[in-house]
């Protein structure tokens, strides 16, 4: 579907409709396998490829993970690091090693989101070029998980990784940083909460917390 640019106001169904699909975002972790139609999966990396960067320095490169060999080798990669996350568990191991992890596995698409080296951009970015890179590739990301909520398809964020090693798979070049695995795919059922809400990990900070005015929240 092509976009143009006419910058129209959104009507009052329209501005529910985005606020819907913001709220109804969840970070999934069960798929059902399945398959994502073509022209879906490219609306979804348009959305990527639409997300805001600062000095238009457009730092996301995508790779879509089609070799089988190459998926069981990223999901081994995955598994080793879980592995490594759970020995700093102490007496919530058991209970983390207990969570699913399998999407990698059993999604229908898989998708490397990798922060391209620093392409030289200057503009808004004197002070803080790595971090504004990071930024403008997290913004991409979230545009996808906003799009393929809006498709009906499930998302899920997997960042247990060894950066280095995963830039060795995927034949990065010196300075590319992977930051995502994101696992694509149809679902069962979206959660009603974050998955780990629901499994008592973390709550939701209250937004008195995260607000403040003139100076950093107390």
């Amino acid at each position: 579907m092509e976009y143009t640019s006419e910058q129209a106001p959104f009507t009052s169904q329209e501005r529910e409709a985005i606020y819907r699909v913001i709220h109804a975002r969840r970070d999934m972790r069960h798929f059902a396998g399945g398959s994502v139609e073509p022209e879906i999966l490219s609306r979804i990396l348009a959305a990527g490829h639409a997300a805001p960067s600062v000095g238009f320095m457009q730092p996301w490169r995508f790779i879509r993970i089609s070799n089988s060999e190459l998926r069981n080798q990223l999901a081994e990669l995955v598994e080793a690091e879980r592995q490594r996350t759970a020995e700093q568990m102490d007496e919530r191991k058991s209970e983390f090693m207990r969570l699913k992890v399998e999407g990698i596995r059993d999604c229908a698409e898989l998708i490397a989101v990798i922060q391209a080296p620093d392409d030289g951009t200057v503009f808004g970015r004197r002070t803080m070029p790595d971090e504004m890179a990071l930024c403008s590739t997290s913004c991409a990301i979230e545009n996808m998980w906003l799009a393929a909520r809006a498709e009906n398809l499930g998302m899920g964020w997997v960042s247990f990784f060894e950066p280095a090693d995963v830039a060795s798979l995927l034949a990065c070049p010196s300075g590319a940083r992977p930051l995502a695995l994101l696992c694509l795919g149809p679902v069962k059922a979206f959660y009603d909460k974050p998955m780990l809400e629901t499994e008592g990990w973390r709550q939701r900070e209250p937004m008195e917390h995260i607000l403040a005015e003139d100076h950093y929240p107390q």
